[in-house]
């Protein structure tokens, strides 16, 4: 990852594969403070009135629509934003109690990079972030009516805010051609069933 993001990677990077990272996991986060760095963030922005990390809502993620309005999100939205590498998501779809859990993945077998937002939080600046999601292209729209948004690697350092301002514009759905969907959850082989 480090050679990939071409960032200098950190001490505390958590344990990989992962193959089921939960919120409040530290997950792994590429910044451009000063030179790109590799390093760990806990999965759950904290805003910085928060008291304590279970004060208010888990922040997983931010909608793209409101980020830069939110109070939470907006100072994070203008100047620390990141990417948050992955190799799939899953999301699930079904009746309560029988659940279907379709792994998302790029159709390149690329690593995904999720646009996502971060910022240190109480005395010990615990470092937190969030991912940015939108409104879901049509394909993913058959699982789920948001998805992550998906930088693609000609746009990290506009992302970033290495290449200037504009990053508001990446903040859409993936390319309809731009992910492949497998059944199976975590651990498990996929049965190769498509969304078609």
């Amino acid at each position: 990852m480090a050679q990939l993001f071409a960032a200098l990677p950190g001490n505390d990077l958590p344990r990989v594969p992962n193959l089921n990272v939960c919120p409040t996991d530290p997950v792994h986060v590429v910044t451009a403070q000063g030179g790109r760095s590799l390093s760990a963030m806990r999965w759950g922005f904290l805003p910085a009135w928060y008291t304590a990390p279970n004060a208010g809502p888990l922040l997983i993620n931010a909608r793209a629509e409101t980020i830069a309005t939110k109070p939470a999100f907006r100072d994070a939205c203008r100047a620390r934003r990141c990417l948050i590498p992955a190799s799939a998501f899953y999301e699930w779809t079904g009746e309560k109690g029988r659940k279907q859990p379709w792994r998302i993945a790029r159709a390149d077998g690329a690593p995904l990079a999720f646009g996502g937002i971060w910022q240190r939080w109480g005395p010990e600046g615990l470092p937190t972030c969030a991912i940015v999601t939108c409104a879901a292209n049509e394909v993913m729209a058959r699982l789920h009516h948001r998805m992550p948004v998906i930088v693609e690697p000609n746009d990290w350092p506009l992302w970033l805010g290495e290449a200037g301002h504009g990053a508001a514009t990446l903040m859409r759905a993936a390319a309809e051609d731009a992910l492949v969907f497998e059944e199976g959850g975590p651990g498990q082989a996929p049965s190769n069933a498509q969304i078609v």
